[in-house]
């Protein structure tokens, strides 16, 4: 790719950052996936995002293109793009027993859902199961691609090592570089009487539901990667990973800071004034509260290991209530004739109770 410009590749300008590279990838390895598109220029388009991804994602390899023009190699190899083992071949006999292991059939791609969680299973941990669609492997052909009573014949292009190597010349003279054979895509093997039920990519996408095991303290945006939980890979390859995005529902109860849980108790003036014992609510059930006499409006109580369990460790988060004190409002007669009284008890100024709103009377 010496003359492609990779940010154009990735549809990305020269100052993206790594986190702008890796969207941009991701979107189009989506897109160009051969798994899940049909065009026939999918498949090279996808391969080349993928190279352009690699290099701008080294760090290394991203100054050396923005300084040259092209991929010097990781590290700054300067004898090209062929990676340290392509030199060792071509001085130490070329095509060695490192060019000859076979690649075989690759694992399945990665994929991705969205899982809803409760406060309570971030809290304590919870069993789910979801329902998604994936590529299994093909149980009439058991993964081989191949109809019953056949088998798969070694790839004329590879030989059956799953790589093809291409010589080019360079200043020192002919380089060998390696790469997975696109005839057979790495197996080593092409399919003559394919499976007529899988048509010799030995999956078949199917319906299936998972349980997945949400461990205790996990926080909203947390995601869980399950090895060898994803697609089945193409003719007997080992399964992707699953990455579980964990969306952790709103509780109204409470507002949850790390381990800790924060929780609004509205109390009436009288309770603050006197003091009062209430019961506010915690994760499976409710807890009491000693309101002391004399509680301002905002005093915290904090109620220790009634929070979130620790992700990677023992214990628990601590529930903190905040008192809110409830001023009345819309008094009945009796009422206000009793505030107004405790008013003049206590030589308050207030508001006559007819007249002018700012007409004040002064207690005897």
């Amino acid at each position: 790719m010496a003359n492609t410009d990779l940010y154009a590749v990735l549809e990305v300008d020269s100052n993206a950052t790594q986190e702008d590279l890796k969207k941009s990838y991701r979107r189009l390895a989506r897109q160009y996936h051969p798994d899940t598109n049909d065009d026939s220029g999918a498949e090279a388009r996808f391969k080349e995002v993928s190279q352009a991804y690699e290099i701008l994602s080294d760090p290394e390899r991203r100054a050396n293109y923005d300084r040259f023009g092209s991929d010097v190699g990781a590290g700054g190899n300067p004898f090209g793009a062929g990676s340290v083992q392509d030199i060792f071949d071509m001085f130490f006999g070329g095509l060695g027993g490192h060019a000859q292991q076979r690649r075989g059939p690759q694992p399945g791609p990665d994929a991705e859902i969205a899982l809803d969680i409760t406060l309570d299973d971030a809290a304590f941990g919870a069993t789910k199961e979801v329902t998604m669609t994936l590529a299994h492997r093909c149980t009439t052909c058991d993964g081989s691609g191949c109809a019953p009573g056949t088998s798969p014949i070694t790839c004329v292009e590879c030989a059956g090592v799953g790589v093809v190597q291409r010589v080019r010349n360079s200043i020192l003279g002919q380089m060998v570089t390696s790469m997975p054979c696109t005839r057979c895509n790495g197996i080593g093997s092409r399919i003559d009487t394919p499976c007529v039920d899988c048509r010799g990519d030995g999956r078949r996408n199917e319906t299936t539901t998972l349980t997945v095991q949400v461990p205790a303290g996990v926080e909203d945006g947390s995601t869980m990667r399950l090895s060898d939980r994803g697609p089945a890979g193409l003719r007997g390859g080992g399964n992707g990973r699953l990455f579980v995005h964990l969306r952790v529902q709103n509780d109204s109860r409470f507002v949850r800071n790390g381990d800790d849980l924060h929780h609004e108790a509205h109390i009436a003036f009288t309770q603050a004034v006197l003091g009062a014992t209430i019961e506010v609510p915690a994760l499976r059930d409710t807890v009491t509260v000693e309101v002391t006499a004399g509680s301002a409006n905002g005093t915290v109580h904090r109620l220790r290991h009634q929070g979130i369990e620790h992700l990677h460790g023992r214990g628990r988060g601590d529930l903190y209530v905040h008192l809110v004190v409830d001023v009345p409002t819309g008094l009945d007669d009796t009422t206000e004739d009793l505030l107004r009284q405790l008013a003049e008890h206590r030589n308050e100024p207030v508001l006559e109770a007819s007249g002018g709103l700012f007409h004040r009377r002064k207690a005897k």
